[in-house]
C-alpha cells in the first residue's frame, strides 16, 4: 500500500511517499481503507520531535512511528477474528491515538477502539473532525450549562471545536479571533466575538469560568485577571518560556488548579459522542484546504505557517 513515511525527524522534506506491506487485522481488530485523514499541529510536532522531550516516548534518535496521522474516515475492508461490531463495507470514522498511521491507504484499529459508524450522508472528507475536538473536549467537559468560556484562537481546529462543544453544553462563549474570522466565530455559535487585532481582550471587564488558549500563544499572567475565583486557564501548548508547564506542575503540587495543559482521555467514548453530535447537526467540521496524499509535504508546510482555519484534509486515492 502507499503511505507517507518519515524515517528521521525533521521538516516536511523528510516525508516521502513509499510502499509498505498492507497490514493484517489481528483478532479483535478491523482494517480500514482510509479515504480521508488530516495533517495537524500534532503531526507537525511528531515529525520534528518538538518539544524535544517527546523523544522519550517517540524514539530518541529516530521516530518509532514512521507513518503519522491521527484522524481517519473510510470503509472497513476486513474484520479480524472475533469482531462482530463491524463488517466489510461499513463506513466508519475515528482516531488512532496510540498508533497513528492514518497517512496510509490502510489502517488496522481495535474494533472497540476510537472508531464509530459514519453518520448517514456525511462525506468522508467532512468526517475527519475528531482530533481537534478531542483536545478541546478535555477542557470543555469541565463546564456546565450556564457557565462562561473565553476561547482565544477560536478559528483553528481546536478552537472551532471548542466553541461548538461548549455551545452544545449550554455554555456562554466569547471567541477571540482575527478580523477575517469574526463571521466564522459567530456562525459557530459564539455569543460575543472579539477581534484581537483591534481590541485587547485581556482588558475585558468580564470574568470567565475557563479561559482556553486553543493555540498556545498566550500566558496565564496576561489572562489571569479574566478568571473568576476558582477559574481555570487552559492552554494547548507549553506557553512562553514553557510557563504553562511550570505553572501546571506547581498547581498540581500545591493543589491550586489554576493552569492546565489538557490531556485528552477515553477516546472510544468520545468518538461515539462525536458521532451523535454530527448526526444531530450539533457539530460541523470547519475545513481549510485539502491535499492529495502525493502532496502531503505541501500540507505540512501549510499547517506549519500557523495560518490555517480549522482542519487541513488529506485525501487518499
Amino acid at each position: 500500500m502507499k503511505a507517507a513515511i518519515s524515517n528521521r525527524y525533521g521538516g516536511p522534506e523528510v516525508v516521502r511517499l513509499g510502499d509498505v506491506p498492507r497490514p493484517e487485522p489481528a483478532p479483535g481488530e478491523v482494517r480500514v481503507r482510509v479515504h480521508a485523514a488530516t495533517v495537524s499541529r500534532s503531526d507537525c510536532g511528531m515529525l520534528r520531535a518538538h518539544p524535544f522531550f517527546i523523544r522519550l516516548t517517540s524514539g530518541l534518535l529516530r521516530p518509532k512511528l514512521r507513518i503519522l496521522g491521527l484522524d481517519f474516515a473510510g470503509t472497513v475492508d476486513k474484520a479480524g477474528a472475533g469482531v462482530t461490531a463491524f463488517r466489510a463495507g461499513d463506513r466508519v470514522f475515528g482516531m488512532s491515538p496510540r498508533r497513528y498511521g492514518t497517512h496510509a491507504e490502510y489502517l488496522c484499529i481495535p474494533a472497540e477502539g476510537a472508531i464509530a459508524p459514519l453518520p448517514a450522508g456525511l462525506p468522508f472528507d467532512e468526517a475527519v473532525v475528531c482530533e481537534g475536538a478531542w483536545y478541546a473536549n478535555s477542557t470543555i467537559r469541565k463546564l456546565d450549562a450556564g457557565e462562561s468560556l473565553l476561547v482565544y484562537g477560536a478559528s483553528g481546529a481546536i478552537g472551532t471545536a471548542a466553541v461548538q462543544l461548549a455551545r452544545a453544553r449550554g455554555v456562554h462563549v466569547t471567541a477571540v479571533v482575527a478580523t477575517r474570522h469574526l463571521e466564522l466565530a459567530r456562525a459557530l455559535g459564539a455569543e460575543r466575538v472579539i477581534d484581537y487585532t483591534a481590541e485587547d481582550f485581556t482588558a475585558l471587564p468580564d470574568r470567565f469560568d475557563i479561559v482556553f488558549d486553543a493555540v498556545g500563544k498566550e500566558s496565564y499572567f496576561r489572562c489571569r485577571r479574566l478568571l473568576k475565583p476558582g477559574g481555570l486557564f487552559a492552554s494547548t501548548d507549553l506557553g512562553p518560556g514553557w510557563s504553562n508547564v511550570f505553572l501546571a506542575l506547581w498547581n498540581a503540587l500545591t493543589g491550586r488548579t489554576r493552569v492546565e495543559i489538557p490531556l485528552p482521555v477515553d477516546s472510544p467514548a468520545f468518538v461515539t459522542e462525536m458521532a451523535g453530535l454530527l448526526a444531530a447537526g450539533k457539530f460541523h467540521g470547519v475545513f481549510d484546504r485539502s491535499y492529495p496524499l502525493t502532496e502531503i509535504a505541501d500540507a505540512y508546510r501549510y499547517v506549519e505557517t500557523g495560518e490555517k482555519t480549522g482542519i487541513v484534509v488529506l485525501r487518499l486515492p
